[in-house]
């Protein structure tokens, strides 16, 4: 039984880790999957074979090497030298990415429950440092909460889709885009994500019981995150193409289901934050522990002030130069871990 709940707990943070708000808005997954119609279920698919395979092979690598955070699978992947400039850049990126993801947390406030944004920020600011204090636990916990609910908010939307008349879309859907292109789309989403994912996924496999559970909690959260983006693709498909004008997609098909609904979708948009802004900022904390000699709890305060302080202002200049870096990196990236050995050395 304890072996059986320490896979669905790395399964569960795997797909949290992975889908994150992306889902939630299904913004990421019109741009990647749904646009290139008919195509992007066989793209999904291939997605969450590459998911499967190199995010149990990442945790692998990981449990390994005894790595203490993602600075030493970088190296490992790169060498000691490069390593360390990779995971440097990383770690920028990670910090406008969840500066952004702060600001996300407090828009839901402000939105859907009439609060003060500086509340929205304060609040999860002050849940993530209190989780925190529990390590590793608290995030595969929270995320055993976080993940059952985008299941049900799957299962919810994917039922009323069924009734409509264009349910089939998903097959039929054609688009003006090449197939080279809807193919390369899965593989820069895969690349990006699980790159992001390393902070998380690391420090997850280096202190797991044994390969046996990282390899059964990989395969189920591959497939896991698979399900979920064919879910959304098979909802947002029954209304193309007047979906895309909508910023927020998911959001538009949930609204229209009812009060309950919405509040479910209210709550798995700030929990899919909540839960990538505290796994981020935990492995982001343990990357520089090696580093710095100061206490974590310090370093972790460090990095929630550095988000605090640019989610103020937004981070959109920074980051529209910094991504298309990112892109290229995160398929480099995962083209080395593809070709990685099995060797510790």
């Amino acid at each position: 039984m304890k072996r059986i709940v320490n896979i669905l707990q790395i399964a569960f943070t795997y797909i949290g880790t992975i889908v994150g708000a992306g889902f939630a808005t299904g913004q990421e997954i019109l741009q990647f999957f749904t646009q290139y119609g008919r195509w992007a279920t066989l793209t999904i698919v291939f997605s969450a074979l590459l998911f499967i395979w190199l995010g149990t092979k990442m945790m692998m690598t990981a449990y390994r090497i005894k790595a203490r955070s993602y600075e030493d699978l970088n190296q490992k992947l790169f060498g000691a030298s490069a390593g360390k400039w990779i995971t440097w850049f990383t770690l920028i990126i990670m910090i406008g990415v969840n500066s952004v993801m702060l600001a996300g947390a407090g828009s839901v406030f402000v939105e859907h429950l009439n609060l003060h944004y500086q509340t929205g920020l304060l609040l999860t600011l002050l849940g993530t440092y209190l989780l925190l204090g529990r390590g590793i636990r608290s995030i595969l916990q929270l995320n055993s909460i976080v993940v059952p609910c985008m299941i049900l908010l799957s299962i919810i939307i994917i039922s009323s889709t069924f009734m409509m008349p264009t349910a089939g879309n998903f097959i039929t859907l054609t688009t003006d885009h090449s197939s080279l292109r809807a193919w390369f789309s899965p593989l820069l989403y895969t690349a990006f994500n699980l790159s992001m994912a390393q902070a998380v996924l690391v420090p997850i496999g280096s202190q797991s019981y044994s390969e046996g559970v990282i390899r059964w909690g990989g395969i189920l959260g591959g497939a896991g995150v698979g399900f979920l983006l064919l879910a959304a693709h098979f909802a947002m498909s029954a209304h193309m193409p007047g979906i895309q004008q909508f910023e927020i997609p998911m959001g538009h098909l949930a609204f229209q289901l009812g009060r309950l609904v919405q509040m479910i979708y209210v709550a798995v948009i700030f929990l899919e934050i909540f839960s990538t802004f505290v796994a981020d900022i935990y492995g982001m904390s343990l990357q520089l522990k090696q580093h710095f000699r100061v206490p974590q709890r310090l370093l972790t305060l460090l990095i929630m002030g550095t988000c605090y302080s640019i989610s103020q202002f937004g981070f959109s200049s920074l980051l529209s130069v910094l991504y298309p870096l990112f892109g290229c990196f995160s398929l480099l990236w995962l083209i080395r871990l593809m070709t990685i050995g099995r060797s510790h050395r």
